[in-house]
């Protein structure tokens, strides 16, 4: 049987709070010019001369209340580990290898990717964990993979994952999360998934055509398939279904912006469009985060709670991330299987 290597790709955090690790993660994420796509100069200018210098010590104030004050590491690392520990059990029978890696910072693509060339498996099998396809994150992920193998003298068999929003398992796993929950007591549910330059968007389509000229609010066809928008809006539609919430009862938006020309509608505007209606509890889903982070448990745990209290309303009720749901788990093995070389029966 064939050696095989699953690399679980993770977008990364700082390897710790303070300002000089903050500054060092953001600095090597937003230089990524798939996540910043302006020419060379004027990406570094903005990048190192404006942006990080004014972020980086306000963003490490945000991640002191983020990492696990137990073990000092970030939930996305604990989320993560977790996933591989439960994904190894699921191939304790097979010639089959879990790791992970982050995109930007530790444990690296490049160390990862060192360790498992020296094992010289037949086959890897590349999944970054962002369900939805984006050049900033699958497309950024998959390409630094291809990078790194592409300079060994001996390439194996490698195999990309590039999204996986209609998986079973994943879809699963945050339907099981909101059950904790009775949606009933909620004014309104809203679906929140990070945001994205318009123009980012836009370049999925060839030629004139833009993501505006396309359903992709209510549809996926063979033109916005890798739309990040329409898969965002198509793995709200298997959510709802299985929940069976009603059009008119949730809002897909988008969060994180940095200007008015991202995907809308913003999630924070929704947040105080509701309070201004009179609602007072939202349940709130953020399907694009397969494990809780900054972005999940500060942004809308903390600063849209505060946000919906400031504009009248009283409570947002963040349900909780993948992480390690054994669904979840379950989709990411379904996932493998589906890519590897022989049939291997469940340990």
């Amino acid at each position: 049987m064939k050696k095989t290597a699953v690399l679980l790709v993770q977008l990364g955090t700082p390897d710790s709070p303070k300002t000089k690790d903050v500054r060092r993660y953001l600095s090597e994420f937003l230089n990524d010019p798939r996540v910043i796509d302006l020419p060379w100069l004027g990406r570094k200018l903005l990048v190192n001369g404006i942006i990080v210098p004014f972020r980086a010590p306000k963003s490490a104030k945000v991640y002191k209340e983020l990492f696990d004050v137990s073990n000092g590491q970030s939930p996305l690392i604990t989320h993560t580990e977790n996933v591989v520990a439960k994904l190894e059990k699921r191939f304790a029978n097979a010639p089959v290898d879990i790791h992970y890696a982050m995109r930007y910072q530790n444990p690296s693509m490049y160390d990862v990717l060192e360790q498992m060339r020296m094992k010289n498996y037949d086959h890897i099998i590349v999944i970054p964990l962002f369900p939805q396809y984006a050049s900033a994150t699958n497309g950024s992920a998959i390409d630094l993979a291809m990078k790194i193998i592409s300079k060994w003298w001996v390439t194996p068999k490698v195999t990309m994952v590039n999204q996986f929003w209609e998986n079973s398992g994943y879809i699963d796993s945050i339907v099981e999360r909101a059950k904790a929950f009775d949606l009933n007591e909620y004014d309104h549910i809203m679906f929140s998934y990070h945001g994205l330059p318009d123009r980012h968007v836009n370049k999925v389509y060839e030629g004139s055509d833009l993501c505006s000229d396309q359903p992709c609010e209510t549809e996926i066809n063979d033109a916005n398939k890798f739309c990040y928008k329409a898969t965002c809006y198509a793995t709200t539609r298997l959510i709802v279904e299985k929940l069976g919430i009603k059009e008119g009862e949730y809002t897909v938006c988008f969060q994180s912006r940095l200007d008015k020309k991202w995907l809308t509608p913003f999630a924070d505007k929704v947040v105080e469009e509701q309070a201004k209606k009179g609602a007072k509890k939202i349940l709130a889903f953020s399907p694009a985060f397969v494990a809780d982070c900054l972005e999940t448990v500060i942004e809308i745990g903390d600063e849209y709670q505060e946000l919906f209290e400031e504009k009248g309303g009283e409570k947002i009720q963040l349900v909780p991330s993948s992480n390690d749901h054994d669904r979840f788990v379950d989709g990411l093995e379904e996932l493998v299987r589906k890519e590897l070389d022989v049939i291997i029966l469940p340990s």
